[in-house]
């Protein structure tokens, strides 16, 4: 066990521990994006900053691990800043509508004002033709986004990269933290940044397995099952009226746990439980989409979901 202070109060912690970990055993939660405590930490986000005494710059809490005498602020003016400037970027150039509730409640306690870079750019073109330094010169009135087209080439799920803030969870998710398929990575520098398949080729045609796991983890929206998104669209996602019910995969003896979000008496999407021992939140393509047998009940059990997805699978 080792000590270290933070705001004032003297905690012991295991060693190995992070600074995230010993904040929220004193139930001094940090923000957080891009971590996940089923997945590598990457430091990408910054919003968990901390300022450590003895530091030059902050330290990000969810990665830095704690070490004897160590003492930490994690309110002070420096960090609040910090973590305000970091929250406007991204609110400013993503569209963050369907982030977790957390997300807004963290603009709200760090007054965050996105809106001060200005309106909106108009969309300039395919994100995904872009190449990295080639930028039109600015006049500084709006906002550069990354808005572009939402990508739908498969019956499963739809990406959103308008949504997408780079955290790097679908990345590690499908790479050795999960999945081992390795489909997709971060193309581009700077701004241009974005997440791509292996020499940019279509998503069926990269070395994708469907598993889903990229959508378990992301943080706002970008990836989304197919079901959700065109109820979405049909202004027929409910989630309030959703129940959620745990269950077992039929499909092999490993055990998986399966969340199932169900809306008038149809599986809409599975997720699963990453508290869980077996998974860790992970499964495979027949876990997360192979429910659509549970459901075939023939015309006299039709609803207007099902109106909605059977429109959709003919495109």
């Amino acid at each position: 066990m080792i000590d270290i202070t933070i705001d004032g109060e003297v905690v012991q912690v295991v060693s190995g521990s992070t600074l995230l970990d010993a904040c929220r055993l004193i139930g001094k939660d940090q923000p957080t994006l891009c971590y996940l405590e089923t997945l590598s930490p990457v430091n990408v986000c910054r919003v968990c900053v901390v300022e450590l005494e003895g530091s030059r710059t902050l330290v990000p809490s969810c990665s830095r691990m704690a070490e004897s005498g160590m003492v930490v602020q994690t309110d002070s003016e420096r960090v609040r800043h910090s973590r305000k400037v970091v929250l406007e970027f991204l609110a400013s150039s993503v569209d963050l509508s369907l982030a977790g509730s957390e997300v807004r409640d963290w603009l709200d306690q760090y007054e965050a004002r996105p809106d001060r870079f200005g309106p909106r750019a108009a969309p300039t073109g395919d994100r995904d033709r872009r190449h990295a330094g080639h930028h039109h010169r600015t006049t500084g009135s709006v906002a550069e986004t990354v808005q572009q087209s939402i990508k739908i080439d498969n019956p499963l799920y739809v990406r959103d990269y308008s949504r997408c803030i780079l955290c790097y969870k679908c990345v590690e998710a499908c790479g050795e933290d999960a999945q081992n398929t390795f489909a997709i990575a971060v193309a581009g520098r700077g701004f241009d940044a974005r997440i791509s398949t292996e020499f940019d080729v279509a998503l069926p045609e990269s070395a994708c397995v469907y598993c889903g796991n990229c959508i378990g983890v992301c943080p706002t929206g970008a990836l989304m099952f197919r079901s959700e998104h065109e109820l979405r669209q049909a202004e027929m996602w409910e989630e309030e009226r959703q129940t959620v019910t745990r269950t077992i995969c039929s499909y092999c003896g490993v055990g998986c746990n399966l969340d199932l979000h169900v809306q008038d008496n149809r599986i809409e999407k599975v997720t699963s439980p990453q508290d869980h021992d077996v998974t860790s939140g992970h499964l495979c393509i027949k876990g997360r989409f192979g429910y659509e047998y549970v459901q075939e009940l023939g015309d006299l059990a039709t609803t207007p979901i099902d109106e909605v997805l059977a429109r959709a699978r003919q495109h």
